[in-house]
């Protein structure tokens, strides 16, 4: 379901990428209508769009992370903070060791909080990608009609960019599984199910295909000043 990259050792040579790319997704409930592997449909998305604009490493996804808050549904299965800590870590010394210096995390679940951490450490060998604004301006040249704080989970932008990208992955029902809770202050301590039964925040109603292509097209175009804030 997810593509992995196929190329081989010498191809990766000829190409001398010194910039690789790592999706992070997740694999949780993303309610009725969209797949548990959806952020991680999204982040390896994301990163074949850079892969096939800019010579970098395209690497396979980590598709389990940090959901914790979504565990009250079926099918979530999370990792600790400090494990996917551990790995990115432990990915960008074997990148190095490799002659790759420079890691991009592409990061396609909210919850992954600690990401911005290995970054932030990382003393410039690391970003983060997308950031909030390249998301906001995305959401905005894509004509998105639900603000970004409405749009939490499962609602107008991912089911948008699956409608685009893997259509036959999006469940019937969508249209009507509208629900909104913009007020979750409480949710790192109570989790998702205390603000919605269906685990979905946001109004994929308002989803089609063109708006998760003008989506992911935005953000391609956004990723060049990202490595160039990394040198490359």
């Amino acid at each position: 379901m997810i593509d992995l990259p196929t190329f081989t050792t010498v191809e990766e040579r000829d190409r001398g990428a010194d910039v690789a790319l790592l999706p992070v997704g997740s694999f949780e409930q993303h309610g009725p209508h969209l797949p548990s592997t959806t952020d991680t449909v999204v982040a390896c998305t994301i990163a074949r769009g850079i892969a096939a604009e800019h010579p970098v490493l395209l690497l396979p996804p980590v598709a389990i992370s940090c959901s914790h808050e979504h565990e009250a549904w079926p099918g979530t299965v999370s990792i600790s903070a400090a494990t996917l800590y551990a790995v990115v870590r432990d990915v960008a010394a074997s990148l190095r060791r490799s002659g790759v210096p420079r890691l991009v995390l592409v990061n396609g679940h909210g919850g992954n909080h600690v990401l911005g951490n290995a970054v932030q450490e990382s003393g410039g060998g690391m970003a983060l990608f997308p950031a909030e604004a390249d998301w906001e301006d995305a959401r905005a040249a894509a004509g998105l009609e639900t603000p970004a704080q409405g749009d939490m989970h499962a609602g107008e932008l991912e089911t948008s960019i699956l409608l685009h990208v893997r259509p036959e992955l999006v469940r019937p029902g969508y249209a009507s599984a509208d629900h909104t809770a913009d007020d979750r202050r409480h949710m790192p301590t109570l989790g998702l199910r205390a603000y919605t039964e269906s685990g979905v925040v946001g109004r994929p109603s308002l989803a089609s295909a063109e708006k998760g292509r003008a989506v992911l097209a935005h953000l391609t175009g956004a990723f060049g000043p990202h490595l160039a804030a990394l040198g490359g």
